[in-house]
């Protein structure tokens, strides 16, 4: 393409796409930095171990599939992975610390002081065996049935005005029977700290925004699924704090009508008790085509209902002092289907705006989709509660790095705006975290092993074999008969 001073452009010169050589060739130097800021949080009173940290984190940016301890260490520094598992499940630095410190970095930084929101949910990882830290049949949300399963409850920083997301604290569910005597031996094998006690999901989900809270991070509200929503507890608390929730709800939630009723609501009437699904199939609800944003698949938009309701414990129909909600009912036509959430905002609060809230908890799927697929996060092996703590922290540490690496070329690489006209894109698209991960291959490549590295691998995998089966023969035996 030509431009009107007559140059000609190059639509897939990286400069112009915010790449300039001199920003990409530092990347490697970035991670060392990011590795810098976070390096305190690795050491322990007898050691600093921060380089196998650094280890992790580029492995987890780096690697394809595989990224177990052993393929870990092997890739990286020729190891057989005993370092790295120590490191992992047994040194005793702190996961915790690193969420502290994602949640610092996100307040100093001033771009995000709008648009944030706290995405509480949860995330199950199917088990074949009940023998690692907090692992038993419980509902897997991702299966959609009851299972052998770990679920972890996280709580996730999403901007949608920037389009980055991050996991900015976690806690591992802990089925109560892990807690009974019969448990207990369980409980030391895999290292469940002795002051941890059980905790329902809900619980632990308040707790982990009040540490979001209690740090400074802004947000508009809190989103969360039904599991959460339905519990009125669970909102009156947040309410009571001052926080604005956008909560699904199940279809069958009796509500009222609210009295009050604003004209812009889309019903009218005196108040009568129903499911909201029966308010979404009645003739007089009024709907309104409202368009969310823009995506990659183009326009964003669905039909939306607006109610103010009264619900009561546990769905039952309530009594004037519960407090009024406007009731969102999204609905979209192919395949005809709802969903409903409960935001208590001021009843003047703009359609287009409760419209837009409803919707946020879409930045739960990217953010799970990313650790998983890019990150490894479900590549997850170990048995140990420590290590199930510090391989979820790095992975919200890798996280945080591609979001911060967005914004900050973002802030300082100038993009081309005149890529949209070419390309007849509304608005340029964001670089992803596949898109960091595939230039940290080539910022930090694994260079492929020798033959004789391989060889010694091998052979170092065969004496830790051999070792395990000459200690599990002494301990039947009592002695080791070499004949």
């Amino acid at each position: 393409m030509q431009t009107s001073d007559g140059h000609t452009c190059n639509l897939h010169s990286p400069a112009r796409w915010g790449l300039p050589a001199d920003v990409v060739d530092d990347l490697g130097a970035r991670l060392h930095r990011f590795w810098q800021r976070f390096r305190a949080c690795f050491a322990t009173r007898t050691r600093d171990s921060s380089q196998l940290a650094h280890d992790y984190l580029r492995a987890q940016l780096t690697i394809e599939r595989g990224r177990n301890f052993a393929n870990i260490e092997r890739r990286l520094s020729g190891g057989d992975g005993q370092r790295l598992q120590h490191f992992m499940s047994n040194s005793p630095w702190s996961g915790p610390a690193i969420f502290q410190q994602i949640r610092r970095e996100i307040v100093a930084t001033h771009e995000l002081d709008e648009g944030g929101t706290l995405l509480l949910d949860e995330c199950g990882d199917e088990k074949f065996g009940d023998d690692s830290a907090g692992v038993s049949r419980q509902y897997n949300g991702r299966m959609g049935k009851v299972d052998l399963c770990r679920v972890d409850t996280c709580l996730i920083y999403a901007n949608l005005t920037r389009r980055l997301w991050t996991i900015i604290d976690g806690e591992l569910f802990i089925a109560r029977q892990w807690f009974s005597d019969e448990y207990r031996l369980r409980r030391e094998q895999t290292g469940i700290p002795e002051d941890r006690q059980f905790a329902t999901k809900l619980a632990l989900g308040l707790r982990m925004i009040e540490r979001c809270r209690a740090s400074g991070i802004r947000f508009d509200i809190v989103a969360c699924d039904s599991l959460y929503g339905r519990d009125q507890s669970f909102r009156s608390t947040l309410h009571a704090a001052g926080v604005i929730y956008a909560a699904q709800i199940p279809a069958s939630t009796l509500v009222s009508i609210d009295e009050a009723t604003s004209a812009r609501a889309s019903t009218a009437g005196r108040r009568e008790a129903c499911e909201v699904r029966e308010l979404a199939r009645r003739e007089r609800t009024r709907w309104r085509r409202i368009v969310l944003r823009y995506s990659e698949r183009g326009l964003l938009s669905a039909d939306f209902a607006f109610i103010r309701v009264r619900i009561g414990a546990e769905g039952r129909q309530t009594a004037s002092t519960a407090e009024a909600e406007w009731l969102i009912i999204r609905r979209v036509n192919e395949p005809r289907r709802y969903s409903y959430t409960l935001i208590n905002a001021a009843t003047e609060t703009p359609p287009e705006r409760l419209a837009e809230w409803s919707a946020r908890r879409y930045f739960v799927e990217r953010t799970f989709q990313d650790a998983k697929d890019e990150l490894g996060w479900a590549e997850f092996e170990a048995r140990k509660y420590r290590a199930w703590e510090h391989h979820l922290a790095l992975t919200a540490a890798a996280l945080w790095f591609a979001a911060q690496t967005k914004l900050e070329w973002e802030r300082e690489c100038w993009r081309d705006i005149r890529l949209a006209l070419e390309t007849g894109a509304p608005a340029l698209p964001a670089l992803s975290t596949a898109n960091i991960r595939e230039l940290m291959r080539a910022a930090l490549p694994l260079s492929p092993p020798t033959l004789a590295e391989t060889a010694l691998s091998v052979v170092k995998r065969l004496v830790q074999r051999a070792r395990s089966i000459g200690s599990r023969l002494r301990a039947q035996t009592g002695r080791f008969d070499s004949s």
